[in-house]
């Protein structure tokens, strides 16, 4: 045989060998056990008792409360009227806001509600109520 062969073939016996300690090592009750834990948990329903109360107490009829001004301003308003993107008056800046409080806030909420200009209706706040957009409104107005 030639030297290449037989050191090929030796490589290949040595491979062999090593991947087979290396299997065996890996067969240990350590190494089974760590590779067959379960990936999550299981639960009883004695298990679930206080949690299925808690989620059912959730789970009303009676609507959320709703959301502040300032929690519908910071998620929906504040990308324009934090900016002024799109020509919107930057909240607190009286300057910018005058001629839009000179309309009366009737007419700043109906704008709200219904877009005006660049703002589109809601002012892209899909979910919000016309509750929460006057509330969104009156938190800018008194930041003025």
């Amino acid at each position: 045989m030639s030297l290449l062969k037989n050191l090929l073939l030796a490589g290949v016996a040595a491979a062999a060998l090593s991947g087979m300690a290396y299997a065996a090592n890996e067969m240990s009750p350590e190494a089974i056990n760590d590779r067959t834990q379960p990936v999550g948990s299981v639960y009883t329903a004695a298990d679930l008792v206080g949690i299925v109360d808690t989620v059912a107490a959730s789970d009303s009829d009676e609507p959320a409360a709703p959301r502040s001004g300032e929690a519908v301003y910071n998620a929906s308003c504040s990308a324009c009227h934090g900016t002024g993107a799109a020509g919107a008056p930057i909240k607190g800046n009286a300057e910018q806001w005058a001629s839009h409080v000179a309309k009366g806030r009737d007419t700043l909420i109906q704008h709200a509600l219904q877009g005006f200009n660049a703002m589109p209706p809601r002012g892209a706040c899909g979910n919000c109520s016309d509750e929460e957009i006057t509330n969104a409104v009156d938190y800018m107005l008194g930041a003025i």
